[in-house]
């Protein structure tokens, strides 16, 4: 297993308590620097896909978007942004309540945070691994909508209530599906491991889970429509109420406050779309069979964690890509569909999408049982009903045939 974040952290303490010869310092100290590397993939992203989306939406309407910041493309505007946002003042209003109004932002970038803690950017990198990591991700990133109800509950502004009600019932909602679509590549899987479900889907295309069966393809659309709600992007920003004039929950805040809205608003939409490349679209791997070979295959010698360190890297390169292509997607239907009412958006989940979801769950359950029985195993070859091991791709399981009794084990012995 290539070491993982947490295993860092364990070198780092190591390192640190050599040199401070305290062993409570070097955990405190391992500790913050390992918070800081998730934390500060928390952020990059989000100043990214900011530039991005501003010259994104700047093509989209025939103009350049910014290019007076960090030279001919801009690339400094985020940062910009945020040093003018730093400066501004930070006004709380008189009919609000103060510590609500105050907390309300930071439970939204906490719950944004916290979600990556469990999402592996590549093998074994990944701050958390657990069996119910998927579980958990989806879990925290749901105690969102706690802040946004808080934002507009707290603002004393009846804009700011009416707006945070409709987000917290577009959020609420949407939830419904996307979970729904999210259980499908875990019967397919047959793990809630993030990590797991990633390893998986090594070697050619065919070993995706989008392309499993033609109800795991459909599910990713549906998954990432609700996603896309689930964020607040439009056509579904209900938050925003043009009629009004107002920014719906967040109308009362300014600042540094009202930025980190926006901040957890582009970490989480990097956050669905890395759980959408790991469901659906290979995760780390490339869908090249020789190259993913090297992603995954064993690597002996004296420079063997090296060598696992720059395989982890390139794929890296690959989830980040994808994920980022993503969200590229999300930005471009943004500027480029008109938003909904907001008895649309809900006509829109539940009429649709929840029956849509529920019909494609119950086809991924009877799909492998339908080729069981016509004496087929499934596109992978796997075994109806068995879990796969870890450490193996989905196409390297052996099938029934290659099961016999005296299957040889492994320390070479043969079996009953």
């Amino acid at each position: 297993m290539p070491p993982t974040l947490a295993d860092t952290a364990t070198t780092i303490q190591s390192i640190l308590q050599g040199w401070l010869n305290s062993e409570s310092l070097a955990m405190f100290l391992a500790a913050v620097i390992h918070v800081a590397l998730v934390a500060g993939f928390f952020g990059l992203p989000a100043g990214i896909f900011i530039w991005a989306e501003r010259k994104i939406s700047g093509r989209i309407q025939d103009r350049l978007g910014p290019t007076r910041v960090g030279g001919k493309f801009g690339w400094l505007q985020a940062i910009a942004d945020g040093g003018k946002l730093i400066q501004k003042e930070d006004l709380v209003p008189e009919a609000a309540d103060g510590p609500l109004f105050r907390v309300a932002p930071y439970v939204v970038v906490v719950s944004s945070l916290a979600a990556f803690m469990f999402l592996p950017f590549s093998d074994g990198w990944i701050a958390i691994s657990l069996d119910i990591g998927l579980y958990l991700m989806l879990a925290v990133m749901s105690l969102e909508v706690i802040g946004v109800i808080l934002a507009g509950y707290a603002s004393g502004s009846k804009w700011a209530l009416f707006g945070g009600m409709r987000e917290a019932a577009q959020m609420v909602s949407y939830e419904i599906p996307m979970s729904i679509c999210v259980v499908i590549p875990i019967i397919t899987a047959g793990s809630l491991n993030l990590n797991e479900i990633g390893g998986l889907q090594s070697g050619h295309l065919g070993n995706w889970i989008i392309f499993h069966d033609p109800f795991s393809f459909l599910a990713f659309f549906v998954y990432f429509v609700c996603a896309t709600a689930s964020c607040k992007r439009a056509p579904f920003d209900l938050a925003e109420a043009e009629s009004e004039l107002v920014a719906g929950f967040l109308t009362e805040y300014s600042g540094f406050r009202w930025s980190f809205f926006f901040l957890a608003e582009y970490a989480s939409m990097f956050a669905v779309c890395g759980i959408a490349v790991l469901l659906f679209l290979g995760g780390w791997h490339t869908g090249i069979p020789g190259l993913d070979g090297i992603l995954d295959g064993p690597r002996y010698g004296s420079d063997a964690y090296v060598w696992t360190w720059l395989a982890n890297a390139l794929g890296f390169g690959v989830f980040f890509g994808k994920a980022s292509l993503l969200v590229c997607v999300q930005i471009w239907v943004r500027w480029t569909l008109p938003r909904l009412r907001i008895d649309q958006v809900m006509m829109t989940c539940l009429k649709y999408l929840v029956p849509i979801s529920c019909v494609l769950f119950l086809g991924a359950v009877i799909w492998p049982l339908a080729l069981s029985f016509s004496g087929k195993t499934t596109i992978w070859g796997t075994p109806t009903g068995e879990r796969a091991a870890p450490t193996m791709r989905l196409d390297s399981i052996p099938g029934p045939a290659d099961q016999s009794p005296t299957a040889s084990t492994s320390n070479g012995e043969t079996g009953p």
